[in-house]
């Protein structure tokens, strides 16, 4: 089962190391990168025509990251090789056309005389860039000036881009009035560079589990099956050297992964939640996130030592598709099923459906269960839009005929052949979920600064603050509809006033910052100005 976005590069060791010295020949930063403008004029050697080569740039930066890897590099190659042939560019042609393996080198004019050049010329090393960068006076690197500005030079990306608008506009605006400690923690470099995730969500034996072993063909170090609750913690499942399990404290302070956020929810937590690593062609693509089994019945609520539905919320915030599973015989929806359905609002579009073990009622019983289901969802998600929901049978057995029958498999076939393009887009539409998911944020600590310096701005000078600190945190809903009015905000975009009046209860409100305009306005600008420029400086360079 082939679900990667993308053409994967094979090719000949001998052309391996040709590649290799083109790739390092383009890079004319030597950052391992080649961007539009090194494209725009190594690949006009190809002599193919400008549609062409857009059509080449479209499918090898199929993530729209803005620049080329190595390995998008030599689809790069592979591609113009194809069109020079003769050949169609297409998204498939790499794996239709002709085995890759087999495709010679594209004829490149006048790229004799450049690579002698670059011979001639070496670029400096890593270690003369080390010696360089340790000759500096230490006082400079160390400035907090020097720690804020991230220079011009290291934005190749758009990634890179929103890094630099987050460490210079919107990370001060979040300090300042204290986002992180009410809606989300400050954002690291890791967070941005991760891989896009997919988290799988619902009860118990609904065959979470099961669907990620039926993708990875083959089960995670760790993992364990069973028709009772077994998953009884947070599995991160992502690509390794080799397979291991990594507790979650070790994890949790890893800066190479996004995951130190999770020590907010404590140690109680962090026991409970691991990294299971392994290598494989998808988890190179794509980190999926197996949680327990949401369990029905009070004693499940109370006897978490961690707050279930928060670590929930924080990882549905970090995911790029959310997968609610269901089972034929287990449609209710429990109370903490119900919670946690609610930590979802404002992921609307990240959340799917599935109606697992389809094969195990008939095609009349399959009838009456998704009604049931489409009901149960109905009431519980709270929007006029019907919720997409996928039906089939997500394991490494075959398709039960005996009771779906002939309809049943068709059926099945079609809707699992769906779930996976909807998973192959994920790694494509992995930048575009970035920007989305940055511009989200933003506009949400731009709220939550104007509500904290209006809870600061009803606070007496001197006397009484107590007594105006406990009216105004009794009446927050008033004090959110006044925010809204004065600054002309949407309703929808506030917070949980429940959420926000149990962190406030915990600071003395006169300790906040007033409001600064300077802050807003930065935030704005980059919302109206630099995220649009940076969008049109790393777009297809043949447009």
């Amino acid at each position: 089962m082939e679900i990667l976005s993308s053409p994967i590069s094979i090719c000949s060791k001998e052309n391996q190391k040709i590649y290799q010295e083109w790739f390092n020949c383009a890079d004319t930063d030597g950052d391992g990168r080649i961007t539009g403008n090194d494209a725009t004029k190594f690949f006009a050697m190809s002599n193919l025509s400008r549609p062409e080569l857009k059509q080449v740039w479209a499918i090898a930066d199929s993530k729209r990251q803005g620049f080329l890897g190595f390995n998008d590099f030599v689809v790069a190659m592979q591609l113009i090789a194809l069109a020079q042939a003769g050949h169609e560019i297409t998204q498939d042609a790499l794996s239709k056309e002709v085995d890759p393996e087999n495709i010679k080198t594209p004829v490149m004019e006048g790229l004799d005389v450049l690579l002698a050049k670059s011979r001639r010329s070496p670029k400096r090393t890593d270690l003369e860039v080390n010696v360089a960068i340790s000759t500096q006076p230490t006082a400079h690197w160390f400035t907090s000036k020097s720690l804020k500005k991230v220079p011009l030079s290291t934005v190749t990306s758009i990634i890179d881009g929103l890094k630099r608008l987050y460490v210079e506009k919107l990370k001060p605006l979040e300090v300042t009035y204290r986002f992180n400690d009410f809606v989300s923690p400050l954002l690291a470099n890791s967070d941005f560079d991760a891989k896009p995730m997919v988290m799988l969500l619902g009860q118990y034996s609904t065959g979470k589990t099961t669907f990620i072993k039926h993708l990875l063909k083959g089960g995670y170090p760790g993992s364990h099956i069973g028709p009772e609750p077994t998953t009884d913690r947070f599995v991160v499942v992502m690509s390794g050297p080799d397979e291991r399990s990594i507790p979650g404290n070790t994890v949790a302070v890893q800066a190479d992964m996004p995951f130190s956020g999770l020590t907010t929810f404590g140690t109680a937590f962090l026991s409970k939640f691991q990294c299971s690593q392994m290598p494989h062609p998808l988890l190179d693509h794509i980190t999926f996130v197996d949680t327990p089994g949401v369990l029905s019945g009070e004693k499940q609520r109370t006897q978490r030592s961690y707050d279930f539905t928060g670590v929930t919320s924080w990882f549905a915030a970090k995911c790029d598709l959310i997968l609610l599973l269901f089972d034929p015989h287990k449609l209710d929806i429990s109370d903490e099923f119900k919670r946690v359905i609610g930590s979802l609002r404002g992921h609307d579009d990240k959340i799917r459906v599935v109606l697992n073990k389809s094969d195990q009622v008939d095609t009349q019983q399959l009838m009456r269960v998704y009604g049931a289901l489409m009901w149960s969802l109905g009431k519980v998600l709270n929007t006029p839009e019907v919720m997409r929901v996928y039906i089939g049978s997500f394991n490494d057995k075959p398709i039960n005929e005996a009771v779906s029958g002939p309809i049943g498999k068709e059926l099945f076939e079609k809707e699992q052949d769906d779930l996976l393009l909807d998973l192959k887009d994920i790694p494509k539409k992995a930048c575009d979920r970035r920007i989305n998911e940055f511009v989200k944020r933003a506009r949400a600590a731009k709220i939550h600064a104007y509500i904290i310096s209006h809870l600061r701005k009803e606070m007496p000078a001197i006397m009484g603050k107590a007594k105006t600190q406990q009216r105004l945190i009794d009446n927050l809903e008033d004090e959110f509809a006044k925010v809204q009015r004065e600054f002309h905000l949407p309703a929808g975009d506030f917070p949980n006033v429940e959420h926000f009046r149990e962190v406030l209860s915990g600071y003395s409100i006169d300790k906040f910052e007033k409001l600064k305009p300077k802050m807003i306005q930065d935030v704005d600008d980059m919302l109206g100005y630099d995220i649009p420029d940076l969008l049109k400086n790393f777009r297809n360079p043949y447009d």
